[in-house]
């Protein structure tokens, strides 16, 4: 009898300190990112981007699973716009003039908080493997709109150049020697509110599950309810559309 309680309590110890190391050793591979079946409920990336608005933009975004293969997403990006006729060029009268866009009206800086839906179309089988997934956003714009500044030569050659809010009404190709400090008229800064809708295609390579790496392409349509002023002497645009590249990389937690 005393033979068969030894033997038992021998088979718990052994049985539980191999459950312990099973335990550890689970911990030690989750905390570290490799193969275990588990769900990481959260995630958190940041993302660099260039667009077809001829432009680089920075993102960041927060995720949140729904379901197994739905998470729920909330982001901002900030980024420059530009019109697509927008061409810099110089004043050749000038030898010595500075680059500037003719007709530009405003420099503008676009932010974007949004929320938006990630669902996967084709799930990882192991760590090497790429996940594909799509997701669609809505949300605000907010165009920044800084007036151009430029300096404009009057008289002689040898004049000095004086510093002018640029007015297609007056200001002529040939008296302008180039543009102004940026932050000149940074003060008279408008904001133009909009809403804009994206819809994404990313790819997911991180070789651990609780990192995050992925390249995303998509489309996104911005809708302003007035006319974002940039280019004189161009129709007045309320909707524009543009592509774009986007880097990410990130991590997930429980």
């Amino acid at each position: 009898m005393y033979k068969t309680i030894f033997s038992f309590l021998l088979v718990s110890v052994f049985s539980f300190q191999l459950s312990a190391q099973q335990l550890k050793d689970d911990l030690t591979r989750l905390q570290s990112g490799e193969d275990v079946k588990v769900l990481y409920r959260h995630e958190a990336s940041f993302g660099l981007f260039m667009h077809s608005a001829g432009g680089f933009g920075m993102a960041y975004r927060r995720g949140e699973h729904v379901t197994a293969k739905r998470k729920r997403m909330f982001e901002i990006e900030l980024s420059n716009f530009k019109h697509p006729k927008e061409v810099k060029s110089v004043n050749s009268y000038y030898s010595n003039s500075k680059g500037f866009v003719y007709g530009k009206l405003n420099s503008i800086l676009l932010v974007r908080p949004g929320i938006g839906l990630q669902n996967v179309l084709y799930q990882k089988s192991d760590k090497k493997s790429v996940e594909i997934r799509y997701s669609y956003f809505v949300g605000a714009t907010l165009a920044f709109a800084k007036p151009v500044y430029l300096e404009i030569k009057k008289g002689t050659f040898s004049s000095m150049p004086t510093t002018e809010r640029y007015n297609p009404e007056i200001h002529k190709q040939e008296d302008i020697f180039g543009k102004a400090s940026f932050f000149k008229g940074i003060n008279k800064t408008i904001i133009y509110p909009a809403a804009y809708a994206k819809l994404a295609l990313s790819f997911e390579y991180a070789d651990r599950y609780n990192a995050l790496k992925a390249i995303e392409t998509g489309v996104v349509l911005d809708v302003y309810p007035k006319a974002l002023p940039m280019i004189a002497y161009n129709k007045k645009q309320q909707a524009y559309i543009s592509l774009y590249l986007k880097i990410i990389w990130g991590k997930k937690w429980f």
